[in-house]
């Protein structure tokens, strides 16, 4: 593939985006309609080229060659710019691209005669134009760089409805949170700057991803550079990622329009921390304890976050604490080892979350609500959302043989044989999270599509469209065909990965094997683990035993849900309060402890220490003004006796001195 076709990927939706910033949205009066096909168009070129990408990767035997070009020198840095085409790179270009072109044809529909159109798709291109920058960058500088874009995309989408007190709440919140974890990259960036004597030594830059690839093949990367570089790169990924303990930006991100949580979920600002860390994945293979850390916290959040969606009533929320759950499967996944499993399972989740997400929003669309004690009975007013919500709702909780089956499985087989006890907890962990995972799903199919229909909006006091803005109904086709296109892989392309059938095309386990295929990586131990039927079917059975238990308390209601919340009360409220910890961090971190000491502390070092040398420093020059205007009189007579006695003075120290 030509280095100009892949820079495309990356300038089409940023035309998109300066077009509909600068020339569309001031000048034509049409410009809703225009600048959602002009970003369709740019995501849609950006896509195919992005298989092209692919499929160039797959017969460059995993790697493509671009040149690096340079920027700028200053002493020893130097900033040089270029793309990494990789099996990486080449996998999430189409994740991004494929996922982004769905929500933007969805939101014709979903976003037709909102005040902001013109505004949201300008948004939209901006941000898929970050992730597309963050996954093409061959420099930890330019990775900076996208990373923040990524950042700045999303707190514009969460909150492009800024005159909900909630939104700008949610929007304030994702952006802080974030922040803070990104210092941790910041410091490994400088880090790595700080201690690139030896790459200067080896002629390499500190800053080039494939020179790091080359420092560590040289062994010029100690242990220690390489776990301190890692967790502070882990730590910017936590914040993106949503990982425990940095978490509780996520859910209230659903503040935004659902074809923007799509694509946040699906394929871009969560998803960037597990690629950061799989992009630097040699890096942590070199430290344990990173690679403990990155297993442990990952396995820590795939149960924690599942156990909140248990009890949650808002649907995309659900979907949220499904979305954090699935990223903790994806670094613990990293954690023990199984890059290619990791990668494999961003891959398959993409398509069945973006399809789960996008069926909330034809749901609130019809219902005008996203509080599913207020729906029910909508099977029969919409059978092709129920059919592909159904669908998605079995490949997340890993039946056979929809994709996220192939996708999950390998990340269980990975951590059971890992044979080391971090693995063998994280694997545990991971099983009861399969657990939670189908019943809170089918808890949510339940209550969303069968009994009876609740009222909708009309019926909820908190819906936006309270006392009406019900449409039950199937969707419009634009918002319909974006859910039957993502339901295909959503079934299909746990295929490429099938351990079960080789059909001479495609080789057992392809898309591990294709991702393993990094020549960065070929210290890795290739492929996956054998496949293990007796795990796979105690694994389906765990998932089928969670349906069984939505359906006996949602569907057939032989187990009241109201007995057990009050059996289970304490841990109930303990759940649905969110372990408390935007109580921890709002009202003990920040107004307690920040605000109440740390905050005080500052205003007072301000007030009377800073404040006081200041008013010294005034006070000094002042006064010195009024001793030295004294001796300014304007009487001659005044300054020839003072320059007599100057003379005088003179002449007697040379006397004495000449004595």
């Amino acid at each position: 593939m030509p280095e100009a076709a892949a820079w495309l990927i990356l300038f089409l939706p940023l035309a998109s985006f300066l077009l509909i910033s600068i020339v569309i949205r001031p000048t034509l009066g049409s410009a809703s309609q225009l600048a959602g096909y002009v970003t369709i168009l740019a995501v849609g070129a950006s896509f195919v080229l992005s298989l092209v990408a692919l499929f160039s990767t797959v017969a460059s035997d995993g790697h493509i060659a671009y040149p690096l070009h340079d920027w700028f020198s200053a002493g020893e840095f130097n900033f040089a710019v270029g793309i990494l085409m990789d099996p990486l790179t080449a996998v999430m270009l189409v994740v991004v691209t494929g996922v982004s072109l769905m929500v933007q044809i969805y939101s014709i529909g979903y976003m037709h005669g909102d005040r902001g159109y013109t505004r949201y798709y300008a948004s939209m291109s901006l941000f898929t134009m970050a992730m597309l920058g963050l996954v093409l960058a061959n420099n930890l500088l330019q990775i900076f760089v996208f990373w923040e874009l990524v950042g700045l995309g999303s707190y514009l989408l969460i909150g492009f409805w800024f005159d909900r007190p909630s939104a700008a709440a949610a929007a304030k919140k994702a952006f802080i949170i974030t922040r803070f974890a990104d210092f941790g990259l910041l410091l490994a960036i400088l880090y790595l700057f700080f201690n690139g004597d030896t790459f200067r030594a080896a002629d390499l830059n500190p800053f080039v991803i494939t020179d790091i690839y080359h420092a560590i093949d040289l062994g010029i990367i100690s242990v220690g550079v390489a776990q301190w570089v890692a967790l502070g790169i882990f730590a910017g990924a936590m914040g993106k990622s949503a990982q425990f303990p940095l978490h509780t930006w996520l859910p209230d991100a659903m503040e935004g329009p659902t074809p923007v949580s799509a694509l946040i979920h699906a394929a871009t600002m969560v998803t960037a921390g597990v690629f950061l860390v799989a992009r630097f994945f040699p890096l942590f293979e070199i430290s344990p304890v990173a690679m403990n850390v990155v297993a442990l916290i990952g396995g820590i959040t795939a149960i924690f976050a599942a156990s909140m969606g248990l009890v949650s009533n808002d649907i995309k929320r659900v979907l949220a604490y499904s979305t954090v759950s699935q990223l903790g499967y994806m670094m613990l996944a990293l954690g023990v080892g199984a890059y290619g499993a990791a990668i494999f399972h961003l891959f398959t989740h993409a398509f069945f979350k973006a399809l789960l997400f996008l069926g909330s929003g034809n749901v609130n669309h019809a219902t005008g609500t996203f509080d599913m004690r207020y729906m029910g009975g909508l099977r029969k007013f919409m059978p092709w959302t129920y059919a592909t919500f159904l669908i998605g709702s079995l490949s997340l909780s890993g039946i056979f043989p929809l994709s996220g089956f192939w996708s999950k499985d390998e990340i269980l087989a990975h951590a059971f044989d890992s044979g080391d006890p971090v693995g063998g907890l994280v694997f545990l962990l991971a099983l009861i999270a399969v657990f939670m995972t189908a019943f809170y799903m089918f808890r949510a199919l339940f209550m969303t599509f069968n009994g009876d229909f609740k009222g909708g909006a009309e019926a909820d006091p908190d819906a936006p469209t309270h006392g009406g803005g019900l449409h039950l109904g199937e969707s419009p086709a634009v918002m319909l065909w974006p859910l039957l296109i993502l339901a295909v892989p959503a079934v299909l392309i746990g295929f490429v990965a099938n351990p079960l059938t080789d059909l001479g095309v495609v080789p057992i386990h392809w898309m591990s094997e294709f991702l393993h295929s990094n020549p960065a990586l070929h210290n890795l131990h290739s492929g996956a683990p054998e496949f293990n039927k007796s795990l796979a079917a105690f694994s389906s059975a765990v998932a089928l035993a969670g349906i069984l238990l939505a359906y006996m308390m949602y569907q057939v209601k032989v187990i009241s849900p109201e007995v057990v919340g009050r059996m289970f009360r304490p841990l109930y409220v303990l759940l649905s309060r969110k372990y408390y910890f935007d109580e921890l961090y709002e009202d003990i971190l920040v107004r307690r402890v920040f605000y109440g000491s740390v905050a005080y502390a500052f205003d007072w070092f301000d007030r009377s220490v800073v404040d006081a040398l200041a008013r010294l420093i005034g006070w000094f020059g002042a006064n010195a003004g009024s001793a030295l205007r004294q001796l300014q009189t304007g009487q001659l007579q005044t300054y020839g006796m003072a320059i007599s006695i100057g003379i005088l003075i003179i002449f007697g120290a040379f006397l004495f001195v000449r004595g």
